[in-house]
């Protein structure tokens, strides 16, 4: 096996010239450096000695072009004769019949290249197509170290040239630096000839281990990542374009006996553009900790020296300016502030956009854009568009009946329908239809239509201009409107079905009470008499004539007497309706007869509202024991859960609307100073000393201790009719005139908690029941709609409520249903009074 090692001679020339230039640069350098201290000089000097250093320059020039035209002449003899030992030393190692040959040849080549730079030193342009001899040596495949050894001794030849030419330097300098001032195109000979060395030299990228800028600058891919080039075996490419190939790296022992046993392992580093290790200086280790730390990466810096004035600490005499400022210098431009503002406009109107959004239109430009394969882009996406979301115009109704030329006798307008029709000249959209039907025997006799052109023009209108949208239906189940409430079966018992009718009276039945026990029932009427009833049998024990119209009757909650309030007109009647304990009777009857010693002054406001009197023997007679007269129409009478405080509604009487009477010390008092709107009802809080007062939109919540209003309740209704309260005291039942019946939480909210709407018409009575969780209303429908009312004793729970059953039985009279409804003490029963002059029980 034969190994072939080729050594080009331009290259070596070219090394050769490259050094040469180099010596002839820092000559330059030298000689300007003493070009500038003889300009120094020549300032002190006399003009004679300045006539002889120029006499002394010129020689001086002369002598380094001479000299450098010799050093080319001897630099070629020595390269071509280091060239020639070469080639003496390896055809002494081969084989005598290869060492023959190999000195023939090498003479032959020797003698060409002495041409060949004899030419080139004489037109250098020239000779660039000429080709270029070679000097060749062969040896065996075992003498592989010859081959190395011979290019060792190729670098040591250029080496040792480099250092010959340094040691010259100084004296070659003026020389190499007159001759590039006489002769500039000798530079660019030397610039081209680095060149061809850089190209013709093939020299180990990493052996010298070179760090400095020059060896980034080989490597000509520019700023780039690095990583494009990990599966490729070359890091990038030369001046040349030839691929600079990768070092050697080792594996994961050798990087760890690196790491062992290298000191500088720990601030070595590996430059991406060449592969090579780097150490770090201490310099710069010290610059990277202190970036590391936050601080600042000059050591020396003084970030607290003080501050120097650059511009103000010198104060000058006269001003840069001689004119003054103007006064436009010291104001802000209006220019300025008008581009400002049109800028601002156009930002708010969307015609400038922000650099934001001009990135997100740009964002959205780089997204992929499907588009037809087969057919035009141009109008592409609008033809997708409408195609994919087509919203067809609506179509026309279809004609109907009373559009025929001869429709039916009922399609026909009267006299009367004809003359509304006409009366919605000015209101069209009003009308039912738009034209007057007509009838015609044959259809040959029906004119044209005057209205044909406006309507198509309308319709084209309606297709052209109106927008259409596309209603989303709720696909909702009915069931899931409904709120989920337990079945009525589950909550019985309440009242299904009529039991009992009470008749007797002979007008409205307007009001009804139960005593305590629930044996009686008392109604009163506005045939101006109240009837005593027995509960079970239906009997009417006793009618009392009170002489006026019956309002209202509460019996006392007190089971320790028998006495019944009775509101008739202006009276407020006290009476004893003699049923019951014999003993509670009498009792009843001892304690009203005589009248209790009462010192204290009654105010002139009361007296003047209230005057109480003891019954007289006739009215004694017939139940009443007291009468208490006011100055206005009593509308309604309630007690005081113990029996001894009951107070009395005059909705007439302005500020003195509302008067609370004691039955022990027999005397009133008026709570209010001032109106706080008609009132309409009062209740008594049945456990804590609270007084309720419904107006005719807001109740109002008083502490009868403290005497101030605790809470104001908003019913958002125009009128209040009746009202009545939990046994528990935390939830309040509020009916309206205006077909609304309210509940309200006290313990929540001041709005209500909830809103039936279960009448037709207006609600007159509400009640709750004692024992059992029902709550029933009346209104004048002529029905009685009965409730489950559920109060959890947790907080956290809310009431429930579900309505049960409608109860429909009386009949009508005069526009008037049912005027007050009542619950049995005890039993789930439930007592309505209307106006078809009975009281009917249901259970």
């Amino acid at each position: 096996m034969v190994v072939k090692q080729t050594v080009n001679i331009d290259s070596c020339k070219a090394l050769t010239r490259e050094n040469m230039a180099t010596n002839r640069a820092a000559s330059k350098r030298k000689l300007e450096k003493v070009e500038q201290n003889g300009k120094n000089n020549a300032l002190t000097a006399q003009n004679g000695a300045e006539e002889s250093d120029e006499e002394d320059y010129l020689q001086t020039i002369s002598d380094v072009d001479s000299s450098d035209q010799e050093g080319d002449q001897s630099g070629s003899d020595e390269s071509e004769g280091e060239l020639e030992n070469i080639d003496e030393d390896n055809t002494e190692d081969s084989s005598d019949a290869d060492s023959e040959e190999g000195e023939n040849e090498s003479d032959d080549g020797e003698e060409e290249d002495d041409s060949d730079v004899e030419e080139e030193d004489e037109n250098e342009e020239e000779n660039d197509s000429e080709d270029k001899s070679d000097l060749e040596w062969e040896s065996d495949a075992s003498s592989e170290d010859d081959a190395e050894n011979l290019l060792k001794n190729v670098k040591k030849v250029t080496k040792t040239k480099v250092k010959s030419q340094d040691s010259t330097l100084a004296t070659e300098s003026n020389e190499s630096a007159s001759e590039e001032h006489l002769d500039p195109s000798k530079s660019i000979n030397s610039k081209d000839s680095k060149d061809s060395n850089v190209q013709g030299t093939s020299k180990d990228e990493y052996e010298s281990g070179d760090t400095s800028d020059e060896e980034d600058i080989r490597n000509t891919v520019g700023n780039i990542p690095m990583n494009w080039y990990d599966e490729y075996p070359h890091l990038g490419y030369d001046w040349d374009g030839k691929p600079i190939m990768k070092p050697k790296t080792g594996d994961t022992l050798d990087f760890f006996l690196k790491r062992m046993e290298d000191p500088n392992f720990f601030r070595t580093v590996k430059d991406p553009q060449t592969g090579q290790d780097v150490v770090l200086s201490d310099r710069d280790v010290e610059l990277i900790k202190r970036l590391q730390s936050g601080q600042i990466p000059d050591a020396a810096f003084d970030d607290t020296a003080p501050w120097v004035e650059y511009f103000t600490s010198d104060v000058m005499k006269t001003p840069l300016r001689k004119f003054p400022e103007h006064k436009r210098s010291f104001l802000p431009s209006k220019s300025e502030a008008a581009k400002v503002s049109k800028y601002v406009h156009a930002l708010k109107m969307g015609w400038m956009k922000t650099r934001s959004e001009l990135a997100e239109e740009q964002r959205k430009k780089r997204e992929k854009n499907f588009y037809m394969l087969w057919g035009a882009d141009d109008n592409s996406v609008e033809e997708m568009r409408r195609i994919e979301n087509h919203l067809p115009a609506p179509k026309r109704h279809l004609p109907g009946h009373a559009e025929s030329y001869n429709p039916p006798a009922e399609y026909l307008l009267d006299k009367e329908e004809l003359r509304q029709w006409k009366k919605c000249q000015e209101t069209p959209w009003k009308r039912k239809i738009h034209f007057v039907p007509q009838k015609y025997k044959s259809l040959r006799e029906v004119p044209s239509y005057p209205r044909y052109i406006r309507e198509r023009f309308l319709r084209c209108l309606d297709l052209y201009m109106c927008p259409r949208a596309l209603k989303m239906k709720l696909m909702i189940e009915p069931e899931d409107l409904v709120p989920k409430l337990p079945s009525p079966r589950d909550l019985q018992p309440f009242p299904t079905t009529m039991s009992m009718v009470y008749e007797g009276h002979t007008d409205m039945v307007r009001c009804i009470t139960v005593d305590p026990k629930g044996q009686f029932m008392i109604s009163g009427s506005d045939d101006l008499t109240i009837k005593v009833w027995e509960v079970s049998t239906g009997r009417c024990l006793r009618t009392i004539n009170v002489g006026g119209v019956v309002r209202s009757v509460c019996w006392c909650p007190n089971q320790a007497l028998s006495i019944v309030a009775v509101a008739a007109d202006r009276k407020l009647l006290l009476i004893n309706p003699g049923v019951g304990d014999s003993l509670v009777i009498a009792k009843t009857d001892l304690l009203l007869k005589e009248e209790p010693e009462d010192s204290s002054v009654i105010p002139e406001r009361v007296k003047a509202a209230v005057q109480w009197e003891q019954a007289k023997d006739e009215e004694w007679a017939s139940g009443i024991r007291v009468v208490i007269n006011h100055f206005k129409e009593i509308k309604q009478v309630t007690w005081h859960g113990r029996g001894d405080y009951f107070a009395t509604v005059m909705p007439e009487g302005i500020h003195r609307s509302v008067v609370i009477h004691q039955l022990s010390k027999r005397r009133s008092q008026v709570p209010f100073s001032r109106s706080k709107g008609l009132v309409q009802c009062v209740l008594f809080h049945p456990v804590q000393p609270m007084l309720f007062v419904a107006t005719q939109r807001n109740i109002r919540v008083y502490d009868l201790l403290k005497q101030e209003m605790v809470k104001k309740l908003s019913t958002l209704s125009r009128w209040v009719s009746s009202m009545a309260i939990h046994p528990g005291g935390d939830n309040l039942l509020v009916g309206t005139y205006d077909r609304k019946m309210m509940w309200f939480d006290l313990d929540l909210s001041t709005s209500p908690y909830q809103t039936l709407r279960l009448h037709g018409t207006a609600v007159r009575g509400v009640a709750y029941h004692k024992r059992y969780p029902l709550f029933a209303s009346g209104s004048d429908d002529r029905s009685v709609i009965v409730s489950h009312g559920m109060v959890y004793n947790d907080l956290l729970k809310n009431p429930l409520i579900v309505p049960l059953k409608r109860l429909q039985y009386h009949e009508p009279n005069n526009d008037f249903g049912i005027f007050d409804v009542i619950f049995h003490p005890t039993q789930p029963w439930v007592f309505s009074a209307g106006s078809d002059k009975t009281i009917r029980l249901y259970s």
